[in-house]
């Protein structure tokens, strides 16, 4: 099932289900109660937004070996945390925007992004399942000079616009298995699948679970593979006018053009 927000022609936003190229109206929150309606409305005439507003964004870094190999880094022997800032959260054909105070290395991320559906705390990996509304696609875009000279990645990993989601929710993939890739104008970038991660989704989950609780609504970036921007010969930064792409088997396509800052 694919679960989806969306804007209608009037600017009102609205939960809905996705059905072959229609958005069926939702009543009521993914993350509480809901029922579908008989309102129903063509895709190509709403707007798709992230499918989530999320409570908390966390993300892994270097969950894929390949990844931290061309990054020089050592594997992790823990999942290697930290934290976007929700502002980031950007929607799917809305533009990634290039910073004015970190213009010059803003790169690229394909990732799995998970999606909690309830409180979760100590829970075990074989109850995870129960605790997971979905999955989608995201882009992890990164100002490398700022994460590279901070002494923490924050200001790096939560520019404005940096979290595209989407293009919608999906309920029924195996996560651990899903052909994951990347693509700049047009170009095949990053090119894996998420059984490479170090970490899979069950142990992330309850492992995070065990540091602080997962609201509903929590967002978990479950890393991305080699490929990165930063790694190419010569070294491929996001300008204006690109259009940068993820997609995910099972899920479907997330795509940004990439404009400079006003």
């Amino acid at each position: 099932m694919k679960l989806a927000r969306y804007k209608d022609k009037n600017g009102k936003i609205h939960n809905g289900v996705i059905e072959k190229d229609s958005i069926v109206l939702v009543e009521g929150s993914f993350l509480e109660d809901w029922e579908l309606t008989s309102s129903k409305l063509k895709l190509s005439e709403v707007a798709l937004l992230a499918p989530i507003v999320p409570s908390n964004l966390l993300a892994l870094g270097l969950n894929y070996k390949a990844h931290a190999e061309e990054g020089s880094e050592k594997l992790p022997k823990t999942p290697a945390l930290f934290i976007k800032a929700v502002t980031t959260i950007n929607d799917p054909n809305a533009p990634v925007v290039v910073p004015k105070m970190a213009p010059d290395e803003v790169d690229y991320e394909a990732e799995l992004a998970v999606v909690i559906k309830k409180a979760a705390r100590h829970i075990r990996q074989e109850d995870v399942r129960d605790y997971i509304l979905g999955y989608t696609c995201a882009n992890d875009i990164s100002a490398r000079d700022c994460q590279r000279n901070d002494v923490q990645w924050a200001k790096g990993k939560s520019f404005d616009t940096f979290a595209p989601m989407g293009p919608w929710i999906e309920t029924d993939i195996n996560p651990n298995n899903c052909n994951i890739c990347s693509r700049v104008n047009g170009k095949v970038m990053q090119n894996s699948n998420t059984s490479l991660m170090i970490f899979k989704v069950d142990y992330i989950i309850s492992y995070l679970s065990k540091c602080m609780t997962l609201i509903p609504g929590t967002v978990i970036l479950t890393g991305t593979p080699a490929g990165c921007g930063f790694a190419q010969k010569p070294p491929v930064w996001l300008r204006h006018g690109d259009t940068v792409e993820v997609e995910i088997e099972g899920i479907g396509v997330l795509k940004n053009p990439v404009v400079n800052e006003a």
